[in-house]
């Protein structure tokens, strides 16, 4: 758990993959523990599986929701080529969670951009720390793709300001009434994460 007076989380993906619920939930808990917690999205074309963003700030008093250029701490990527393509927007000592899976946006597969060839080894060239998780696999294993941003949560809980049981509850709260039976899977998801961040 880490203690810093402020904490600028920038979480990056494709849309589809829970970027923006993950974004939410990690707001959410902050706000519940007494921290001022802001937040902003860009979701852009996210239904059509394009780019998507959020900025995360917790702090005792923040006055602005988005986070200044190279000042996140950490980013969590929940698409490795999308990881990099924000990996400058990292403070030198920051960290970088990265789901090692691949999409191709739209941008790509519409010929406007090149996906990288090896974009993880050139996110740990970057000389930032990386923690790389498949968490599509994991998720897949679990059986559910949908559980990839619990997954990601539990591989950043040990670097945020407050407990990782603190998240894990908030995750589970969003299932336990109505589908008790995801919430058991959700659970399962952030430990899978928890562990391979260790």
């Amino acid at each position: 758990m880490r203690t810093l007076p402020f904490l600028n989380i920038l979480v990056c993906g494709i849309g589809g993959q829970g970027v923006m619920t993950a974004a939410e939930i990690l707001a959410q808990t902050a706000s519940d523990l007494g921290f001022d917690v802001k937040k902003t999205e860009i979701a852009g074309m996210a239904q059509r599986g394009g780019v998507v963003t959020s900025h995360v700030r917790i702090g005792p008093k923040v006055l602005s929701p988005v986070i200044a250029p190279g000042q996140a701490d950490i980013l969590a990527g929940f698409e490795v080529a999308e990881a990099l393509r924000w990996s400058d927007q990292v403070r030198p000592g920051g960290l970088i969670v990265v789901n090692t899976q691949r999409l191709v946006p739209p941008v790509v597969s519409g010929g406007l951009y090149a996906y990288p060839d090896d974009p993880l080894a050139q996110l740990k060239a970057t000389g930032t720390t990386v923690t790389a998780v498949d968490a599509a696999e994991i998720a897949a294993t679990l059986g559910d793709r949908r559980l990839i941003n619990s997954v990601m949560l539990g591989a950043m809980a040990c670097a945020l300001p407050f407990p990782p049981g603190a998240l894990e509850n908030k995750i589970v709260a969003r299932f336990q009434a109505k589908r008790p039976e995801l919430a058991v899977l959700n659970r399962q998801a952030f430990a899978a994460g928890s562990g391979v961040a260790q």
